[in-house]
């Protein structure tokens, strides 16, 4: 059997309607677009599976079969990149709750300036239109591949965005954490579903093991392209660049207190961790059930394929869960990326241009925003070259406003301007080292003028080696915002003390702010607590809990490098 039969369409249509319900139900009684934007009502199981479902989808499946088939386990780094990363999340949780914002320009205007928010919102919006492009594009592949094209890219698409658009607009972000918590579970399915059948066509690891006789494909480390140096650069600009995902403050803030935070945050990505290791699995088999089938397949093809190959024959209706799952997996993300995105927009542009609107007003504004953000992703899911291109293009858009981020928050004398400079400077270094085309016109192509002369460690493949662009538009932006800083006039004191103390301050219980970062009344600030007291550094003394939560981050990520080294080489 191949395709799907009457069995799949019904549990894809059962799904399809069944979330869309509960979106649309879980939107009821809107009244404050802070309520659309940014509830802050849900618990840490709800906060757990919205992290986990906001940042886990199946192009990131795709990216890690489809770089595992052509290099091998290695490819796991284009997920487990984050890895050294989760155990800050503990850390970073509670101080976006704290900023008491709505979307995360309204803390770069707490900190700067409307103009540094305005910034901001643009590249958020550029950022979450380009992964939700990103992630339409691979679960249609894959939807394709799985049914032999009897449900074509396009139309899988097409479901997929009316569907997650309906209930967005409809429930905002109370809606999207809603259905992530079913989406959250489908997800699960998802990632685990080929594994078993898959790992027993090739006979286990034993016969991945047996089949594979180039050492390489099986090492965690690839000397040559993901070594050390590439996974400590990447890790690094992930670690940088997560703070300015605008759907990480919904990760962070919309729960009832900072702890729903930390442990979603934190145990959402957890749980993604898990997930990564069978579409490595999943990857690194296909290289021997593909080569004992004598076929060629298409590495952004292969997680469909074998879906394709294999569920029909098991049980009718199987490849429907599996599609299913798939749309879920997506769904779950794009609509937090949708609402974060009209956020932005109606928050940090058009309140500002157009103030004293009612509220439903401005939720109205956000339903259409976040309709514009979607058509804008979809145009660009027909443009990108492929999965992995788009991670690659995602990772460095995270980080463009990462270093004014960093550098607002832990040195009172950033300025406006410096915040400006280090983002514009390393959006530059990092189009100066790309390769810039519109349409058929090769604006500028660095490899190709300034390659040749560059030293051989800098190079893979007779291009510039990604952490080396990386490295490039980090230390340049980080240059031109400590200098352009010290040469311009220091933000007002009063700004500042607001800002840190805001911080500062934990949120209580049931607490109510009406004006975006700000502190209510009966708030007590507590006394700064520096590590580098008598400096401009602000660098706050972590709490017992902070450091706890970290450490067993630690403890986690430890066992997630033992279980792939033991797959690697047990």
């Amino acid at each position: 059997m191949h395709g799907l039969c009457a069995a799949d369409i019904a549990v894809i249509a059962l799904y399809l309607v069944g979330i869309t319900v509960i979106g649309v139900r879980a939107g009821r009684g809107l009244k404050l677009s802070a309520d659309f934007f940014m509830p802050r009502r849900f618990g840490k199981l709800f906060m757990v599976m919205f992290s986990f479902g906001s940042g886990t989808h199946s192009d990131q499946a795709v990216g890690v079969a489809s770089k595992i088939y052509t290099s091998g386990l290695s490819g796991i780094w284009y997920q487990w990149l984050w890895l050294p990363v989760t155990p800050f999340y503990w850390l970073i949780a509670p101080v976006m709750r704290r900023a008491r914002a709505v979307t995360t320009a309204d803390f770069f205007q707490a900190r700067y300036d409307l103009s540094v928010a305005m910034l901001y919102a643009v590249v958020g919006m550029l950022n979450l239109s380009i992964n939700i492009g990103m992630m339409l594009l691979s679960s249609g592949e894959v939807i394709s591949a799985a049914t032999r094209d009897v449900m074509s890219a396009d139309l899988a698409i097409a479901l997929m965005t009316v569907i997650f658009v309906v209930y967005g607009v409809a429930g905002g972000l109370s809606a999207a954490i809603v259905t992530d918590f079913v989406q959250g579970v489908l997800t699960i399915v998802f990632s685990f579903l080929l594994l078993p059948f898959i790992l027993h066509a090739v006979g286990g690891m034993t016969g991945i093991r047996a089949a594979i006789d180039d050492p390489a494909k099986l090492s965690v480390i690839a000397p040559e392209e993901i070594g050390w140096f590439y996974i400590t650069v990447i890790a690094l600009n992930a670690l940088l660049g997560v703070v300015t995902q605008p759907h990480a403050l919904g990760n962070c803030a919309a729960g009832r207190t900072e702890m729903d935070g930390r442990v979603g945050f934190m145990f959402g990505n957890i749980v993604k961790r898990i997930c990564t290791i069978p579409w490595a699995l999943i990857g690194l088999a296909a290289i021997v059930y593909f080569a004992q089938t004598g076929r060629t397949v298409e590495p952004d093809k292969v997680f469909g394929t074998v879906a394709g190959d294999f569920l029909p024959r098991v049980l009718p209706g199987l490849l429907g869960v599996f599609i299913a799952a798939l749309l879920a997996s997506v769904m779950s993300s794009c609509d937090a990326f949708m609402i974060s995105s009209s956020a932005l927009f109606t928050e940090n542009f058009y309140r500002p241009l157009a103030p004293a609107r009612s509220e439903r007003h401005y939720i109205n504004v956000g339903r259409v925003a976040s309709v514009g953000v979607v058509a804008a992703g979809v145009a660009f899911a027909y443009w990108l070259p492929g999965i992995v291109a788009g991670l690659e293009i995602f990772w460095k858009i995270s980080a463009m406003m990462a270093i004014p981020f960093w550098l607002g928050l832990f040195w009172r004398r950033t300025t406006v301007a410096g915040a400006w400079a280090a983002t514009l400077v390393s959006f530059a270094v990092w189009f100066g080292t790309s390769r810039i085309v519109i349409g058929a016109a090769v604006l500028w192509d660095f490899d190709a003028r300034i390659g040749p002369y560059l030293p051989d460690f800098m190079l893979w493949q007779d291009r510039l080696y990604l952490p080396w662009q990386m490295v490039l538009y980090l230390a340049a932006g980080l240059g031109a915002g400590i200098v352009v800083s010290l040469l311009t006039r220091p933000a007002p004191a009063e700004k500042l003390d607001h800002f840190y103390a805001l911080l500062r301050t934990p949120v209580t219980p049931g607490e109510q702010v009406a004006v975006p970062c700000t502190l209510p009344p009966e708030a007590v600030v507590p006394p700064r607590r520096n590590l580098l007291p008598g400096t401009t550094l602000e660098i706050p003394i972590p709490s017992a809990t902070g450091l706890l939560g970290f450490g067993f981050g630690w403890i986690c990520v430890g066992l997630f490098m033992w279980v792939i080294y033991w797959i690697a080489g047990a």
